[in-house]
């Protein structure tokens, strides 16, 4: 299966993030991760729909919300509109999950589920059909440029594993110190798609050359 890059605009420069934004088109992004934070569910606040409609007149990439707070069922209106592709909802705050996702595809945009180092999987095993995306939080999220959690692989299989029992085409993201170092193991371990910050924006050799990193990790 092809692998996924899916550059977080989380390490992007805001001050120049048009620029940021079309690098990463141009260098073969598949594409933009935001990270929504309300600084309840997470100890950092970030960004809200107003970015990700300056992220949708900016690039043509799909728009991958990722929305790290409380009571997400209020806003997702707000960021479909806003021009989001596909919203992905934490376990952890969602009491009514398969409401809040029906709703994610009601609207019109890919749902997606997350769940944080610690949270186990099985829920997933519930929500067949529902759900097009899992992603596995292999930091605690919060703040970029975070180590990889080494668990995360054994988290990582499991989830394949009852996707597969599931009958569930769903594709795993991995989120949370990816980068040259960690990327082939996470392939191997059954992630698709790759949510990458510092390993793209704070790449010396600019965003093309992390992009770059990445893929050929991939392939050696």
């Amino acid at each position: 299966m092809h692998a996924t890059i899916s550059p977080s605009i989380l390490s992007a420069n805001l001050a120049n993030l048009i620029h940021d934004l079309r690098e990463c088109e141009s260098a073969g992004a598949d594409k933009i991760h935001i990270d929504v934070m309300d600084g309840r569910f997470v100890p950092n606040i970030t960004f809200g729909p107003v970015i990700v409609k300056a992220c949708k007149k900016a690039t043509s990439l799909p728009l991958d919300v990722h929305l790290m707070i409380v009571e997400p069922e209020k806003h997702l209106e707000a960021f479909v509109e806003a021009g989001a592709d596909a919203i992905t909802v934490h376990y952890e705050t969602c009491p009514h999950i398969h409401r809040t996702l029906q709703r994610i595809r009601d609207l019109g945009a890919a749902p997606g589920i997350t769940f944080n180092p610690a949270t186990p999987v099985e829920g997933l095993r519930y929500l067949a059909g529902m759900f097009d995306l899992v992603l596995i939080m292999s930091v605690n999220p919060g703040f970029g440029g975070q180590k990889f959690i080494p668990s995360a692989l054994t988290k990582i299989r499991d989830t394949r594993q009852l996707l597969q029992e599931i009958g569930s085409d769903a594709v795993i993201q991995v989120d949370g110190g990816i980068d040259a170092q960690t990327i082939a193991a996470v392939y191997e371990a059954g992630g698709r798609d790759f949510v990458a910050g510092t390993a793209i924006f704070g790449n010396p050799g600019g965003i093309s050359a992390g992009i770059a990193s990445l893929r050929q990790a991939l392939v050696k």
